[in-house]
């Protein structure tokens, strides 16, 4: 049984409809049963998010759902058809019939358990099962999406439930790259790559696989595969292997940061209840950083996505005010930058290069963490694209091994 999944652009047109419905054939002719999970059409989800908010920026989020779930459902429809005309047995299921269980947190919904015996009922009937990506539905019986690359979580949890071979994910690039080719285009695709690696470049903004769906994939040991729709290759796997490299894999970064700085805050204070208002709430934030006490009071920074950035501000300012603290600046025109290896840490000399690399090209770096597999900082966003270029150069990404670890 292999398990493909066909994103947006894959299925962005007829004509690309045809296409996967050929690629589905191919694979069927080699006697293998088939899930296909499907995306939107390139371009459909937006337009209805746009819709959605047309009365209000805000809107509801179950309705939202209910919205946004009709794009998979028009793509598994349109491809079903294309499959049946070419005399190949097909059967779309939406989330909900495909026994997809989420919890009750709309428009980001987490899987909670899956259904498998519609599908396994239907591949033993001979039919290629498609199903909708992106959603499931709530023990309550609503609608409910997974959020932004959710297709790619619908398709390894499916995999993972069926017991698959493999998890195909296609999509418009051939492979994982040690950077973004389109600002860096000497990156180099990679043949494979480890699941942990895979799991900080996806977590740090990386786009060629959503970050629960690598979660998924590491901890039931499903075999992914990251393919092209539109050219033949053999992609990049990921593998399971832990083998120490101490060295540079592949960068990823983020234009969606906001650094929030607190200042004056008294010396004794914990910052925990905040951060736990910020987990309360759900919003995304990280490299959290606290300076030293001087004269009885301390400074605190980190990041926060874009999308949360007012409702993070306005409770940061509110705790500053029940603690006594002086100010809250916000800085809404950074990045941040990750480079992601096994070992790092181990490896001196990692972060005294990426500082005089950027150093040499007059970039300031306004943070920086590490660990035991990436090394994030943050820079002004109008250097984004110069930083991660002249970084991809210094750790000659360019001329690296696309073979990471070896049997």
């Amino acid at each position: 049984m292999i398990v493909q999944k066909y994103g947006g652009t894959s299925v962005g047109s007829m004509a690309r409809i045809e296409a996967v419905a050929n690629k589905i054939a191919a694979t069927r002719a080699q006697g293998q049963q088939l899930v296909v999970v499907v995306s939107a059409m390139a371009g459909e989800t937006d337009r209805l998010d746009r819709m959605a908010r047309h009365w209000s920026p805000t809107p509801h989020p179950r309705e939202h759902d209910v919205v946004l779930s009709t794009g998979e459902q028009t793509s598994i429809g349109l491809l079903c058809l294309c499959l049946q005309s070419r005399g190949i047995a097909a059967k779309s299921f939406t989330g909900a019939q495909a026994g997809i269980f989420t919890d009750d947190i709309h428009t980001r919904a987490h899987i909670q358990a899956i259904d498998t015996q519609p599908l396994l009922a239907a591949l033993e009937a001979g039919y290629v099962a498609v199903v909708a990506g992106f959603q499931g539905i709530t023990q309550h019986g609503d609608i409910s999406t997974l959020g932004r690359g959710g297709s790619d979580t619908t398709a390894v949890a499916l995999a993972a439930a069926l017991r698959a071979e493999e998890c195909q994910i296609f999509t418009d690039v051939d492979g994982v790259y040690t950077a973004d080719p389109n600002i860096v285009p000497e990156a180099r695709r990679l043949s494979e790559i480890s699941f942990e690696e895979m799991l900080e470049l996806s977590s740090e903004g990386a786009k060629v696989l959503q970050y629960r769906a690598v979660e998924i994939a590491g901890h039931y040991q499903v075999p992914v595969r990251v393919l092209s729709t539109f050219a033949p290759g053999e992609g990049t796997s990921m593998h399971f292997r832990t083998e120490r490299k101490n060295q540079v894999s592949g960068i990823a970064y983020s234009r969606t940061e906001a650094c929030i700085s607190l200042s004056g805050i008294p010396s004794h204070v914990s910052w925990l209840p905040l951060l736990k208002g910020c987990q309360a709430g759900q919003w995304e934030t990280d490299l959290w950083s606290q300076t030293p006490a001087v004269a009885g009071v301390k400074s605190l920074s980190f990041l926060v996505h874009r999308r949360d950035l007012h409702p993070v501000a306005a409770w940061a300012r509110t705790w500053m005010a029940q603690i006594g603290g002086q100010n809250c600046s916000i800085d809404d025109k950074v990045s941040k930058i990750t480079l992601v290896g096994l070992g790092l840490r181990s490896k001196a000399d990692i972060i005294t290069n990426i500082l005089e690399t950027l150093a040499s090209q007059g970039i300031s770096v306004q943070s920086l963490t590490s660990s035991e597999i990436k090394v994030s900082l943050v820079v002004d966003e109008e250097y984004l694209e110069e930083s991660v270029h002249a970084l991809h150069a210094a750790f000659e990404l360019q001329h690296a091994d696309t073979h990471l670890c070896s049997d």
